[in-house]
C-alpha cells in the first residue's frame, strides 16, 4: 500500500494552492488531501475510525452488512462514514453485485503536513 500526504490548510490557503497548482509551481510531494483545521483531520482519523480502517484491511468484508456484522456498527453509520472517508481518500467503495458496497483501504500511512508558523506570502 502507500502513505497518503495529507495537509491543513485555511479556505485562503486552499485557494492560493490550486493557483499555485495551475501555474504548475507547486512541489510534486505536496499533499494530495486537505483539511481545514486539526480539528477536522483528527474527527475522520479519530481512534474509532483508524481501528474501523483496521478492521477494513484485515477482515477484507465483501459488503458493508458483512461490516456491520463483524463491527457491530449500524449499517447507516459505517455508510456515512465511509463515504466521509472517501472523499479523503482514505478508501475506495467499489459497487459489486447486486449493488453491493465493498469497502476498500488505499493507505497503510497518512503523514501529515502541519505548517506550525505562517508562512510569508509570495510577492
Amino acid at each position: 500500500m502507500t502513505t497518503l500526504k495529507v495537509g491543513i490548510a485555511s479556505y485562503e490557503e486552499m485557494k492560493a494552492r490550486t493557483m499555485a497548482v495551475a501555474r504548475d509551481a507547486l512541489p510534486p510531494a505536496s499533499p494530495k488531501v486537505w483539511f481545514t483545521s486539526t480539528e477536522s483531520f483528527a474527527k475522520v482519523l479519530s481512534a474509532g475510525n483508524r481501528e474501523l480502517l483496521r478492521v477494513i484491511a484485515e477482515k477484507a468484508p465483501g459488503s458493508l452488512e458483512e461490516l456491520a456484522r463483524i463491527t457491530g456498527k449500524a449499517k447507516s453509520n459505517l455508510s456515512r462514514t465511509l463515504r466521509t472517508m472517501e472523499g479523503y481518500g482514505l478508501v475506495r467503495l467499489e459497487r459489486g453485485e447486486r449493488g453491493r458496497i465493498t469497502p476498500k483501504v488505499v493507505h497503510d500511512r497518512v503523514e501529515l503536513d502541519l505548517p506550525l508558523t505562517l508562512s510569508r506570502k509570495a510577492s
